[in-house]
C-alpha cells in the first residue's frame, strides 16, 4: 500500500519563542504541513494567545469550525480536526482518534474562533 509522505512541522518555524515548547514538532502530511489554518491554531496553542478564541456555546460552534476548514482547540492542549467522519486530535506523531468520553461533551473544554 502506498504511504503518503509526511514531514515534521517544527514549532520554532512558526513561533520564535513559544510559551509551550512541547511537542517541538508535529508529523503531518504535505497538505497539512502547508495548511495556514492549522498553522494559526498551532501558533495560538503554543503561544497561549487565545484572544481570537472563545468557549464554545454549543456543538454547532465546533462543527461550524470543522465545516469552514478551521481547527477548534480542546482543553487548551490539542488541535482537533474532523476527517472521514471522525474527530481527531493532533499529537507529535500525527492525528489520533478522539475517544468519546464524557469530557468531550462539556462545552467549557472547547475553544472556537470568535464570531
Amino acid at each position: 500500500m502506498y504511504q503518503k509522505k509526511k514531514e515534521r512541522l517544527y514549532i520554532s518555524d512558526l513561533i520564535d519563542d513559544p510559551a509551550v515548547a512541547y511537542p517541538a514538532y508535529y508529523v503531518l502530511s504535505l497538505s497539512m504541513h502547508k495548511n495556514e489554518m492549522l498553522h494559526a491554531a498551532l501558533m495560538a496553542l503554543h503561544s497561549f494567545d487565545f484572544s481570537y478564541y472563545e468557549v464554545a456555546k454549543s456543538y454547532e460552534d465546533i462543527f461550524a469550525m470543522f465545516d469552514s476548514g478551521t481547527f477548534p482547540i480542546y482543553k487548551e492542549k490539542y488541535i482537533v480536526g474532523y476527517f472521514g467522519n471522525k474527530m481527531m486530535y493532533l499529537e507529535s506523531n500525527g492525528w489520533k482518534s478522539l475517544s468519546a468520553t464524557e469530557d468531550i461533551f462539556r462545552m467549557e473544554h472547547w475553544l472556537v474562533y470568535k464570531r
